[in-house]
């Protein structure tokens, strides 16, 4: 398929890696960053441009991986091109773009950093204005990813909150956890292996099943003491109690 990708970021970069992996022709990267553009273009051995004038318009699939108030103003700028356009937001409908004659949301539900070396497990979720794009859609998303899925813009939606849950706020009790084992001269990166076995373990159990730990246990010895050890760090306390509070009653 030959690729017109709009925007140089993480989503941009990583996808462009993967379809060019995958045999696919990038025909062009644009970027308001003119270095950026080059940058990426260099990489995936295409051209680059910042200038929307000089936009194929002859491409098979638009690609806006662009910020997401961005998306309806580079819908305009493009000026209605033939091919296929998709954006690769989370949470904006897909009807943004339907002034284009075929269109959709090609969304990547990972984690993704353009500076990895390498290419994550990456599930696709799409969704198109019509049957015929959606196949064209699902067969691309079939060249780079073994999980592919199609979700309406509410189904996509409620995704991304999931997302939100298992990724960045258990991203932010790390970073808690990190700063709470420095204040205590304590060595965090004792506990990357404790951290692997519990993400490898909800990948075969249900994570309620895999639960662990003083609060499923009931046991309010160890957690008293544990209370208390945490009364000079309130705000690690105020989600201590959340967390257990949540485990022990798990229907509020």
């Amino acid at each position: 398929m030959n690729i017109v990708i709009i925007g140089t970021g993480n989503t941009a970069s990583v996808l462009g890696r993967c379809f060019k992996n995958a045999g696919h022709q990038i025909l062009q990267i644009f970027g308001r960053d003119a270095h950026a553009a080059s940058e990426l273009a260099y990489e995936l051995d295409t051209e680059s441009t910042n200038y929307w004038s000089v936009v194929t318009r002859d491409a098979d699939l638009y690609l806006l991986a662009v910020s997401d108030i961005a998306i309806a103003d580079v819908l305009n700028e493009l000026s209605l091109p033939n091919g296929t356009v998709v954006h690769s937001a989370a949470s904006v409908s897909k009807d943004v773009l339907n002034e284009a004659a075929h269109y959709g949301v090609f969304y990547p539900l990972q984690t993704l950093k353009k500076e990895a070396a390498g290419s994550p497990d990456i599930p696709i979720i799409i969704d198109a204005s019509d049957d015929a794009t959606l196949r064209q859609l699902e067969a691309l998303a079939y060249t780079i990813s073994n999980k592919v899925a199609v979700a309406s813009d509410e189904q996509r939606l409620k995704l991304h909150v999931a997302a939100v849950f298992c990724n960045n706020f258990v991203n932010h009790l790390y970073a808690l956890t990190e700063s709470y084992c420095i204040k205590e001269g304590l060595d965090f990166s004792i506990l990357h292996p404790l951290i692997l076995e519990t993400a490898e373990r909800v990948g075969e159990l249900s994570p309620r099943a895999a639960q662990t730990g003083p609060a499923i246990r009931n046991d309010e010895n160890t957690l008293e003491k544990h209370r208390q050890l945490l009364q000079a760090h309130p705000h690690l306390a105020a989600f201590y109690q959340l967390f257990t509070n949540s485990i022990q009653n798990p229907a509020l």
